[in-house]
């Protein structure tokens, strides 16, 4: 064997001595042509702009976006929504688009308005609303059903107040939704404060746990009925007082926006009263909802909360689109037929309108680009999100200190919460509450009555999205700087930034803008003053002096007009069609229930 080896290599060495010989040896240009490759990519290494420093990073690559080092989370993915909500990864184009790293603002108003001292809650009675026991008959009583989850459930149980209150009736302690989409079994005083609740009412409307017994039974069953929505105060004189004096005991079902958005000024004053003072949740919920803002303040002295609604079904819902190709159709569509009343929509028509909701990316870019950097702490109360970890990656790498209530607390601490949705959103609502800049990508219930609680105690920092104008800012962010995005949100986010008089009187819900319940003080009318409110509330209840800026009132609204922004997604509007005029009657009616419990999941 190595013979014949040996003779081919003679061979091979005589048959290349018979060759022409080159002008340079082939020994000799293999290195000459690997020095001109390295110095050609040397040459475009200096030319190029480096993939990192101390103050940019580009979006189009996740994995640059660096990583706290006391974040639990593991490494962001390399995820890149290019365009907006498109998922996408490795997007090219955006080279002049970039986040910087840090980012933060020394802006003082990132965390409270500097107008807001010179607002507070005022919710006391006037003198002329006289005391329960000077009005109320003793053979009426008004039982009340709510409907969907936690907030939709608050909404009816303070409206049930107020309209026990006009038909100068006993209220018997409202039941809590037990049966739609939410199949929470628990009942009022499993999520409330059930005696504090009927103690700080006392003067305004007598309220009791249960019906009276007689000889050990009930004095008789209710007569069971549903009022329209938006029912107003004629409404009910007219429609359930009659029913009333003949049946003595009436219960309304399905109790949820059931009442006027506008109302005499002590009726509004009620509705803050149990919204703001009498609704309490148990000593477990709130020492459990406390402990986990504590363990958010121990990692920082501020901290943002995010109320996140991305689950498929509310995509599904919406019909918009995200840019997830035919996996996303086919899934959502799929959610879709489950409801044979939901129309075909068009998605780009949906997202011009700004009835989609933001993409996790999208609110993470809303914040940075208001000042927000990336070593603030971040709490999200969201349910499932529609991708997982994958859709969550671009917001984790914007904000790293990104936390929840099941990385705040053991399983252990949860475990008595864990199976009841209603306990769990109040956790939720406690720490958003709590938080020092409350923000969300949708109009639900939660975020609503949470706009305007914080707006009764104190204007703390309340961040909604133009999602209309913000829409084609996010589209075209490719094509402009990071201080041109950055300079662009500021401006069209001015109004919907939780200030004074941000939203005018008598619009929207009630619940969001209690308007009647804030009053200015004197510094406020002449125009002094200036400073910023540390955001520890006030004394809302108090008997200063001062004038509501619910007073007048604008009357260019109608309460039977529907505005998408007034609604949670589907609520109000039939699932069939597009928004219009309807009453509670024709809503009703032409839902199935199955419509009914994916509308109560909508809303919340």
């Amino acid at each position: 064997m190595m013979a014949f080896a040996t003779a081919r290599r003679r061979h091979h060495h005589h048959h290349n001595h018979r060759r022409r010989r080159c002008p340079i040896p082939a020994a000799s240009a293999f290195p000459a042509a690997v020095l001109l490759l390295l110095v050609a990519l040397a040459l475009l290494s200096f030319l190029a702009p480096p993939l990192l420093d101390h103050h940019s990073s580009s979006l189009s690559d996740r994995r640059l976006l660096g990583r706290s080092s006391n974040s639990s989370f593991p490494p962001s993915s390399d995820l890149a929504l290019k365009n907006s909500g498109d998922f996408r990864r490795n997007a090219v184009g955006e080279e002049n688009f970039h986040v910087p790293r840090g980012g933060g603002s020394l802006r003082s108003d990132l965390w409270g308005s500097k107008l807001s001292k010179f607002y507070y809650g005022c919710s006391n009675a006037s003198s002329n609303f006289p005391e329960a026991k000077a009005i109320t008959y003793p053979d009426r009583y008004l039982m009340i059903a709510t409907s969907g989850g936690l907030n939709q459930q608050r909404t009816g149980i303070t409206d049930a107040v107020v309209a026990a209150r006009i038909l100068n009736t006993t209220l018997v302690v409202p039941k809590l939704d037990q049966r739609s989409f939410w199949k929470d079994a628990s009942d009022f005083s499993e999520i409330f404060d059930v005696n504090w609740f009927i103690s700080t009412l006392a003067k305004d409307v007598k309220i009791i746990k249960e019906l009276p017994k007689k000889g050990g039974k009930v004095i008789r069953g209710p007569y069971t009925m549903r009022v329209p929505r938006k029912c107003t105060k004629r409404c009910y004189l007219n429609r359930v007082l009659p029913v009333l004096l003949k049946k003595h005991v009436v219960q309304l079902t399905k109790f949820d926006y059931r009442l006027a958005n506008k109302l005499d000024t002590d009726l509004q004053k009620l509705r803050c009263r149990v919204n703001y003072h009498a609704l309490r949740f148990t000593d477990p919920i709130q020492e459990m909802g406390e402990k986990l803002i504590n363990r958010m303040r121990a990692k920082s002295n501020y901290f943002i909360a995010l109320h996140l609604r991305f689950e498929p079904d509310m995509l599904a819902f919406s019909g918009c689109y995200y840019g997830g190709g035919e996996k996303e159709m086919r899934e959502l569509g799929a959610i879709r037929k489950r409801w044979k009343t939901l129309h075909i929509s068009n998605p780009d028509k949906e997202r011009r309108h700004g009835k989609c909701p933001l993409t996790p990316e999208e609110v993470g870019l809303m914040l940075r680009a208001l000042g927000y950097g990336d070593n603030i702490h971040i709490y999200v109360a969201s349910g499932e999100i529609y991708g997982g970890e994958e859709t969550l990656a671009p917001l984790k790498a914007l904000f790293p200190n990104f936390y929840s209530k099941e990385t705040l607390a053991s399983k252990e601490e949860l475990a008595s919460f864990s199976s009841f949705s209603s306990r769990m959103a109040a956790l939720d609502f406690i720490v958003c509450d709590g938080s020092d800049a409350f923000v969300t990508n949708n109009n639900g219930n939660m975020a609503r009555i949470l706009a305007g609680r914080r707006r009764y105690f104190g204007h703390k920092r309340t961040i909604r999205p133009n999602a209309k104008k913000l829409y084609s800012l996010f589209l075209n962010r490719t094509n402009m700087s990071w201080e041109a995005f950055t300079s662009k949100v500021r401006t069209y986010q001015r109004g919907f930034m939780g200030e004074p008089k941000e939203v005018r009187p008598g619009r929207g819900e009630f619940h969001e803008n209690p308007s009647t319940c804030i009053c200015e003080n004197a510094e406020a009318r002449t125009g002094e003053g200036s400073g910023l409110l540390v955001p520890n509330g006030i004394d809302s209840a108090s008997g200063k002096g001062g004038k509501s800026v619910g007073e007048p009132t604008y009357n260019n609204y109608n309460d039977e007009e529907m505005q998408f922004s007034d609604l949670d997604y589907g609520e109000d509007a039939p699932l069939g069609g597009g928004a219009r005029n309807v009453t509670g009657s024709d809503y009703d009616i032409f839902l199935r229930q199955e419509d009914l419990e994916f509308e109560d999941f909508l809303s919340d």
